[in-house]
């Protein structure tokens, strides 16, 4: 097969936040000592599968930070793989320049990949909301339609900022690059819909340090002819993996 542009979307490992059942948003919590085994029980799973990026992208929030920072550290301190040496085949100089290379990744920070702001809630559990704003607490659970929360982003706002970084790597990265991109379950939504060309946004209840893989021909990715529909060009490999964390 061809080589292939490679996203890897990875949701951050579990947080304080999570682990006390708080709205974060856009607010800052550390990983919780649980959060930082799962990011290392994911980072062994991806150095095992000689899954090594060629750029990393994370939000700047803590919590994605520490995730991502536990992966490349992996990546970048752990011995290579049986796997890599065989397909080397004993180059010592092969190997020196793959090391090399791992050790010049750094990792972007994109204001994109932030998770939802949610304006007042920023930070509490439902029962504290309940508390603070029982009248818009009471409207949130008795109607499926959206609500806008006082200072929060809109709807239009995330799909326009998701729809803002999908585009800004299809235009910086070809065939060949492999891409780690750490972000937020909520935000994931609006991401995989914008990859995938959907016209409305799905739920989707991706796990802590859950896998989302895609593989693209990027050369061909504005193709108007029936290639737009050939699904070896489109491939999901991988979707709401979390494989590593049953080990």
């Amino acid at each position: 097969m061809a080589e292939m542009l490679k996203l890897l979307f990875i949701r951050h490992a579990q947080s304080i936040g999570n682990l006390e059942k708080r709205m974060q948003g856009q607010g800052e919590f550390e990983l919780s000592e649980a959060g930082k085994l799962q990011a290392e029980k994911l980072a062994r799973r991806l150095l095992a599968e000689v899954w090594f990026p060629t750029h990393v992208y994370s939000s700047p929030l803590r919590r994605t930070t520490q995730t991502a920072k536990i992966l490349i550290e992996h990546v970048q301190t752990a011995p290579l793989p049986a796997a890599v040496s065989d397909l080397i085949d004993g180059d010592a100089v092969a190997a020196n320049s793959l090391q090399a290379q791992l050790q010049q990744i750094q990792i972007c920070y994109d204001d994109d990949l932030k998770e939802f702001q949610n304006g007042i809630f920023q930070g509490l559990t439902w029962a504290e909301a309940q508390a603070c704003h029982p009248d818009l607490c009471h409207q949130l659970e008795t109607s499926q339609d959206w609500i806008q929360i006082p200072n929060a982003e809109s709807l239009h706002e995330a799909r326009d900022r998701a729809r803002r970084f999908i585009q800004m790597i299809l235009q910086q990265h070809k065939n060949g690059d492999r891409l780690w991109i750490v972000s937020h379950s909520w935000i994931l939504q609006h991401l995989i819909a914008e990859l995938m060309g959907c016209d409305r946004s799905w739920r989707l209840r991706a796990k802590n340090t859950a896998l989302f893989e895609f593989w693209i021909d990027h050369s061909r990715w504005n193709s108007q002819d029936q290639n737009k529909f050939n699904t070896d060009l489109w491939q999901v490999r991988r979707f709401n993996d979390y494989e590593h964390l049953q080990r």
